[in-house]
């Protein structure tokens, strides 16, 4: 049988028809790119989640090997901007510069579980920065930071006050091990050493952030607590860095500083 050029021309898409298959495509493009945003970032959450839940069983597996001591936490930020050490610490590293693993391997926790993976968070992008300061292309290896409360520093004594917290995890009271948080998400910014410090009523220091949690779980920040479980926390308002030691704000931002305060132990129940 013979075919027509009219009837092959029949049997093609007309412009107005390929046009319209296009649109299609681009609405369900559309639809499709947010739902899959979404799934991403909720993904990156839970990986996490189970990163903090990890780290949070290494510090009790740490505790249970040296008669109920909690790993210590010894590697702050002084005032003068140095950072100072006394003796071991659960992660002497530098997260801002170390572009080796080498110095969070040493930390007393990584005996309990090897995987570089669980001290970095797959949603902070943030990377180190060259000895001139200027930033490189390499992800950072940690994200997260142990709270002060938890045998922050005990030795240490900044102007008049010194460090709240525990040594032992039977010490452990207000807030109870379910509300007191170890481990958290911090912003990439106040990542100066290895610790989360809060003034709580410290006398002689302001109510300031000496450290900003993160914001990147969807406006916010995933903890872990001293009972075991790992949590995500939502913020009343954006956790923007503009400078260290910046103050809470106030509404909802104060708000979220309150909660941040009572996660952890108040000076004045030293």
């Amino acid at each position: 049988m013979r075919i027509t050029s009219a009837k092959l021309r029949n049997a093609g898409f007309t412009l107005i028809e390929l046009l319209v298959v296009i649109a299609i495509i681009a609405i369900l493009a559309a639809l499709l790119l947010p739902a899959l945003a979404r799934a991403k970032d909720k993904a990156a959450a839970a990986n996490c989640l189970s990163n903090l839940k990890q780290l949070e069983t290494c510090w009790h597996l740490y505790t249970v090997d040296n008669n109920d001591f909690l790993a210590p936490n010894d590697t702050i930020n002084t005032l003068s901007g140095g950072v100072s050490a006394a003796g071991a610490s659960w992660c002497p590293d530098h997260a801002a510069t170390d572009t080796t693993t080498s110095n969070l391997q040493s930390g007393v926790l990584f005996q309990y579980n090897t995987a570089v993976a669980i001290y970095h968070c797959p949603a902070d992008r943030s990377t180190v920065v060259s000895a001139s300061g200027q930033p490189t292309t390499q992800l950072r290896n940690r994200s997260y930071n142990m709270s002060q409360s938890a045998n922050g520093y005990p030795g240490y004594s900044a102007s008049v006050a010194k460090i709240p917290c525990w040594a032992k995890f039977t010490q452990i009271v207000r807030p109870t091990p379910a509300n007191l948080f170890v481990f958290i998400d911090e912003h990439p910014q106040t990542m100066v050493d290895a610790q989360f410090g809060n003034p709580v009523g410290m006398p002689g220091n302001s109510q300031v952030w000496w450290d900003l949690p993160s914001d990147r779980h969807n406006r916010g920040a995933n903890l872990s607590f001293a009972d075991g479980h790992a949590e995500r926390w939502k913020w009343r308002y954006p956790k923007t860095w503009t400078a260290m030691y910046q103050a809470p704000g106030p509404g909802e931002a104060a708000t979220d500083y309150a909660r941040v305060q009572n996660g952890m132990k108040k000076y004045s129940d030293n």
